[in-house]
């Protein structure tokens, strides 16, 4: 019997690699290096703190905006359909846009040139995003009780992607603007052949109304409403992101400043960060097969919320270090308790408008963490970190509580 069951499990990974994986890998690598490579491109470029700033809201605040459009689309027009176009369309656009900075590398069309990707990769970027989490939903749903399992892949590839890509568009820009953005041409070309393999996606009935563009997030919303033991997690986790937020918001003022530091300490915490993340997810995807979704996320609920204190009180820059990093591996395996919840729950038609509504809800605290520094002399963040680390244990300590007889979160 094993010998019958083993060639047909490779054969379900061989079709999640090809259809799910690559495909996420390559949409997950050009996302990391647009998002992070095209603010050190407009400062390459323009050699502006300024614009490079209004670069890096260009890529954001479209993308928010998109939410509420890009799950409708999705769940109206499916995944595969979404995620092939939005990957063509932002290889058409960096391609148009390394060949005028070759004709023009500096100067005022320069200037307008990457703004402009700013914008347009942040927006296709965001559909293309929407996409492929509903893929890997979908996939989740297919693989029934292994479904955390596919989302702990599917973190591991973001967390690689957001390890590796910052870095590497940083190398390519040595070499030239236009062969950074050929590069990132190059990946989401392969985005998009590669999302002809993803199997299509559960859309909304031909005949639903269209609506207004937030309608999507109406949808969402109702349907968070409508499922409690998500809309439980969703809020505990809203209020750890603060912490979050304010942690990566602060963290230059607190490396550079309160631990005398250079910058370049400063991204070797989230590297380290990302680093402990990908062997978080490691262990929590072998630590759900044996204990379940609720004990697991709570192991992760009680250690990042001692890490978030610990890191408000470190004395020094490596105990911050490792504190952090800590942090960030709890919150990647409370990730994969979302994703898994999440694809378990949510009813197929109408996973990308309720996607669209959780990541909007649980990237609210970031600008008010944004807020709470600008406005917080340096020597009193530590005393902000410590009252939201508070508030991040009551907020999960409430949530997990209320999800202990939750039959969806103890199945």
């Amino acid at each position: 019997m094993s010998a019958a069951v083993t060639p047909r499990h490779a054969r379900h990974t061989a079709g999640l690699m090809s259809s799910i994986y690559l495909p996420r890998t390559a949409d997950a690598l050009a996302f990391a290096m647009s998002t992070y490579g095209i603010p050190l491109l407009v400062l390459a470029t323009t050699g502006s703190a300024a614009l490079t700033g209004a670069a890096f809201a260009l890529e954001w605040i479209p993308r928010l905006a998109a939410f509420g459009w890009a799950g409708s689309i999705v769940d109206r027009c499916g995944a595969a359909v979404v995620f092939h176009l939005a990957s063509l369309g932002r290889a058409l656009v960096l391609a148009g846009g390394a060949v005028l900075l070759y004709l023009y590398p500096s100067g005022a069309m320069a200037s307008v040139t990457v703004m402009v990707l700013a914008a347009a990769t942040g927006v296709l970027t965001e559909f293309s995003y929407i996409a492929t989490e509903t893929a890997g939903a979908a996939a989740g749903r297919r693989a029934g009780p292994q479904a955390h399992r596919v989302q702990a892949v599917l973190l591991g590839i973001d967390q690689t992607a957001t390890l590796a890509g910052p870095a590497l568009a940083g190398v390519l820009l040595l070499t030239g603007p236009p062969s950074m953005l050929a590069v990132v041409t190059v990946l989401s070309l392969l985005a998009a052949l590669l999302a002809l393999r993803t199997p299509p996606s559960p859309v909304a009935p031909a005949r639903a109304p269209k609506g207004r563009p937030g309608a999507g997030l109406v949808t969402g919303w109702r349907t968070i409403r409508a499922l409690p033991a998500l809309g439980w997690l969703v809020a505990g986790l809203t209020l750890s992101n603060l912490s979050i937020g304010l942690l990566q918001a602060a963290g230059p003022v607190i490396v550079v400043q309160h631990f005398g530091q250079s910058t370049t300490a400063v991204g070797l915490v989230w590297s380290a960060a990302a680093a402990a993340t990908l062997v978080a997810v490691t262990i929590c995807r072998f630590a759900l097969d044996r204990l379940g979704l609720w004990p697991v996320g709570v192991a992760c609920s009680v250690i990042a919320s001692l890490a978030c204190l610990a890191a408000a009180l470190a004395p020094d820059y490596l105990s911050y270090l490792v504190m952090v990093a800590v942090l960030m591996a709890a919150d990647g395996g409370l990730a994969v308790v979302l994703r898994t919840l999440r694809s378990r729950l949510i009813p197929p038609e109408a996973f990308g408008s309720t996607l669209s509504a959780t990541i909007l809800i649980l990237l609210l605290p970031f600008p008010v963490a944004g807020v709470l520094t600008a406005l917080t002399p340096p020597d009193a963040l530590g005393h902000v970190i410590t009252a939201c680390a508070a508030l991040q244990t009551l907020g999960l300590f409430c949530a997990f509580a209320r999800l202990h007889t939750d039959p969806a979160l103890r199945a």
